[in-house]
């Protein structure tokens, strides 16, 4: 979900203290946000801490949003930061979580990797996270492009029926698509500290 209009009428009605207005946000976002924290690997008490944590802070934050149309990018990188502390913690209380160096179900090249366990927590999660909002044709596309060992590209030409060279300009189609998806585009834009990878165009890049 990218930077949404709707977004602007429901936080301005909210702002004037709107009870339905701010129930339409909760309700049009509230998946969002727990996909965010669910596929960050947090428990489901984590989950919950993380999730109400996003939402005060929105209570607290509302009247300075300088874009409200962007509140879905607002509500991701809220979650994302709030995942990367409840991350540290638990790494700090239990060491390394087990579980945090699988790939994505978005593709990986298994490339050397020198992030924190953290950091690559949370960028693998926004990467299953943008990979699910795209469109099921753009999924097809980037598994298949994706998988070890590759798949030849006249197999994935006449497995989707486009033409060889189409592939490649569609690719690109679809990681620009990634990219400017909410959950991936915070973590372009935005440094560790704030739960962003240290080299966010990486992120989806072959």
């Amino acid at each position: 979900m990218r930077d949404d209009p709707t977004a602007g009428a429901l936080v301005a009605r909210a702002r004037d203290h709107d009870k339905d207005a701010w129930d339409a946000i909760v309700e049009r976002y509230a998946p969002m946000v727990w996909s965010i924290c669910t596929r960050a690997g947090l428990g489901r008490a984590d989950v919950d801490d993380v999730a109400q944590t996003v939402w005060l802070t929105l209570v607290e934050s509302l009247g300075d949003l300088r874009d409200p149309a962007a509140l879905p990018t607002w509500l991701a990188k809220t979650a994302w930061r709030e995942c990367r502390r409840a991350l540290a913690r638990a790494n700090a209380d239990t060491g390394p979580a087990a579980g945090l160096d699988t790939e994505s179900d978005a593709g990986s090249d298994a490339r050397p990797d020198t992030g924190s366990p953290v950091d690559r927590a949370l960028r693998n999660a926004a990467l299953v996270e943008g990979f699910r909002q795209l469109a099921p044709d753009a999924r097809r596309l980037l598994s298949l492009l994706m998988r070890r060992p590759p798949v030849p590209l006249e197999t994935i030409g006449a497995t989707l029926g486009m033409p060889v060279e189409a592939i490649a300009s569609a690719r690109e189609r679809c990681l620009d698509e990634l990219r400017r998806s909410p959950a991936v585009a915070v973590l372009i834009r935005t440094g560790p500290e704030d739960g962003g990878g240290r080299d966010g165009n990486a992120v989806v890049e072959r």
